[in-house]
């Protein structure tokens, strides 16, 4: 779970809560560090408060959802009922109310996974291509039953561009939605992970056709 919570007591408070009942906490500050934590690791929750400094909760909230649909729970002092509309418009799947309990927030979000695990996710949990086979869920992704081994980047990638199947993507586009509009680096950036990605997926690395002057497409063969 990652956890972003400019109050550094909140925060401990909270985490000492989901430690207990055996979770993995990852803990942000900032909603900067909260995306940047998000980019970097397997995220299964996310728990965000809305005022934090450098990022707010809305923009963090609005830039994970852009890509991926992990559990959104927002925690904020602001119950207004424009205030909750919104943050259900930007994607968030839970909105609790401060002053609130750690251990109801830890059962919401219980409640929240084992919905999320029993039924198949906005855009499909399982992405099959022939032998490649993704689980979104686990993060994790197989060709013909072997195991590939993917940094979160190149996974993260990998989903990409097979939920955009068919659809021919320019190197700045892949580079805005992967590593973010605020990425300083080169659309060579997405060249070099193309290649290490396409070496991982061995037979299967031809799904990745390369578009000249283009871009890339996802495409199984006819």
């Amino acid at each position: 779970m990652l956890l972003a919570e400019d109050d550094a007591l909140m925060r401990e408070f909270i985490t000492d809560y989901f430690v207990r009942e055996r979770w993995d906490v990852l803990e942000a500050d900032n909603g900067r560090t909260a995306l940047d934590l998000f980019e970097q690791n397997a995220v299964d929750l996310v728990v965000l408060d809305l005022m934090m400094p450098e990022m707010d909760g809305w923009t963090a909230c609005r830039r994970i959802r852009e890509k991926s649909d992990v559990p959104v729970i927002i925690i904020t002092a602001r119950a207004a009922d424009d205030d909750q509309i919104m943050g259900y418009e930007l994607g968030a799947d839970e909105y609790v109310t401060k002053p609130l309990s750690p251990r109801v927030l830890v059962a919401r979000a219980a409640a929240l996974m084992r919905r999320t695990e029993g039924t198949v996710g906005r855009e499909g949990e399982q992405l099959v291509f022939g032998d490649l086979k993704i689980d979104r869920k686990a993060h994790a992704a197989t060709v013909a039953g072997e195991p590939l081994q993917l940094s979160p980047k190149e996974f993260e990638l990998l989903v990409f561009l097979a939920k955009h199947e068919g659809k021919v993507l320019a190197r700045d586009y892949i580079l805005d939605s992967v590593w973010g509009y605020e990425y300083d680096g080169d659309p060579r950036t997405v060249d070099t992970h193309i290649k290490k990605l396409r070496a991982k997926l061995g037979s299967e690395g031809k799904l990745i056709a390369t578009v000249i002057r283009s871009g890339y497409k996802f495409e199984r063969e006819p």
